[in-house]
C-alpha cells in the first residue's frame, strides 16, 4: 500500500495505490497523519489505483471523515473502481462520503 500526499492552497489530496488490507492498515494509519492534521480543509482521496479495501481500511476512512466533520473540513473520494464502490455500498459507507 502506498499513499502519496499532495497539497495546494485549498485542498490536500491522498493518492492511494495497492491493497488497503488488514496488514497494510497499520502503516496507512501512520501515513495518513498529514491528512488528519489538515482535517479542516477539503481532503480528496484518489482511489483510482486502490485495488482492495478491507474493513480495517474502511475504519480508517471513517476516522478521517469524523476528524473532518469536527474540524469543519470534508472528504471527497474519487476514482473508485466498481468493486471498491460495491464494498462501500454493501457496508453502508457509500452514503457517508462524497464520491466523484
Amino acid at each position: 500500500m502506498k499513499l502519496e500526499i499532495t497539497q495546494n492552497e485549498n485542498s490536500i489530496t491522498g493518492i492511494l495505490e495497492g491493497r488497503l488490507d488488514t496488514a497494510a492498515s497499520q502503516q496507512f494509519a501512520t501515513d495518513m497523519m498529514p491528512l488528519l492534521d489538515n482535517a479542516d480543509k477539503h481532503i480528496i482521496l484518489d482511489c483510482e489505483k486502490l485495488e482492495f479495501i478491507s474493513s480495517s481500511g474502511l475504519r480508517l476512512f471513517l476516522s478521517l471523515r469524523k476528524a473532518t466533520i469536527s474540524k469543519g473540513g470534508d472528504v471527497t473520494i474519487k476514482g473508485v473502481t466498481p468493486e471498491i464502490k460495491q464494498v462501500f455500498t454493501i457496508t453502508g459507507f457509500y452514503s457517508l462520503f462524497i464520491f466523484k
